[in-house]
């Protein structure tokens, strides 16, 4: 269940993090936290598998790209100028993790945050739907707006924001094209969710974990990757089409209904 609603809310706006917080508090399930926070790193990687898979033959180009630049410094080409992208925009989101990692996994992962992340996320997203130009492309990209979308990614730790949902929302108030911006909001993704995969399966090497419990972590990997595939699939499609008017409604819905149930309590 659990790998299945990582793979569904990955990579649509509404954040994953957020959902997998609030489905354990709806169950009450009663988790040891170590042990929770690296079945989510386990679930993402599994949604960074299903990124390698759709995005194969972009990854390899970037690969390629970022090998020129690095050993032939090569001419400049969309490769080369998109393999720039990734590395500005991943920054922000590996210097916020290093710093503040510990207070973010350990004081912000609560349903209260939660709710009201996702409430503000909703509100900004409505207004990019209707102020945002859509008319820009990944041809237009420069180092500004790749660090601008880094920013927008780094927000995402705080769970509720949504990675995919602050990219997206970020990329339209920068009037980039609604498809435009999910395929750059999901290969900014692939380095950020291959670097948390990394610490957590270090950390999780260090702490230990109980070979009982790892056949539970493949099938959450394998259920998120599969999940997610379908999901880029038909997210990307979606977007060509639709507004993310009915995601921002979804959002402030449930962060209603999260904030009277604690009000409730």
């Amino acid at each position: 269940m659990l790998g299945t609603v990582q793979g569904v809310t990955e990579f649509l706006p509404i954040s994953s993090s957020a959902h997998l917080i609030l489905v354990r508090g709806f169950l009450e399930w009663q988790i040891e936290e170590r042990l929770s926070l690296a079945f989510d790193i386990a679930c993402h990687v599994g949604t960074l598998i299903a990124l390698l898979a759709y995005f194969r033959h972009e990854v390899i180009s970037l690969v390629v790209a970022g090998y020129r630049f690095i050993v032939l410094f090569p001419r400049r080409d969309p490769d080369h100028r998109l393999f720039h992208f990734i590395v500005i925009g991943t920054l922000p989101i590996a210097i916020v993790g290093i710093l503040l990692g510990d207070l973010i996994t350990g004081k912000l992962r609560t349903p209260l945050i939660a709710a009201i992340s996702l409430a503000v996320g909703a509100v900004v997203m409505l207004v990019a739907e209707r102020i945002g130009k859509f008319a820009r492309s990944d041809e237009d990209l420069t180092w500004k707006y790749a660090l601008g979308l880094g920013v927008a990614q780094a927000t995402a730790l705080i769970p509720g924001v949504s990675r995919s949902g602050a990219i997206l929302t970020v990329a339209m108030l920068m009037g980039f094209q609604r498809e435009q911006a999910a395929r750059l909001a999901f290969l900014l993704g692939i380095p950020a969710i291959f670097g948390a995969g990394v610490m957590g399966v270090v950390d999780l090497v260090e702490q230990g974990l109980p070979s009982a419990i790892l056949l539970v972590f493949g099938v959450g990997v394998f259920s998120s990757a599969v999940v997610g595939y379908l999901v880029i699939w038909g997210f990307l499609r979606f977007v060509s089409s639709f507004s993310l008017n009915s995601f921002a409604l979804y959002r402030l819905g449930l962060a209603a209904l999260v904030l009277l149930s604690s009000l409730g309590r």
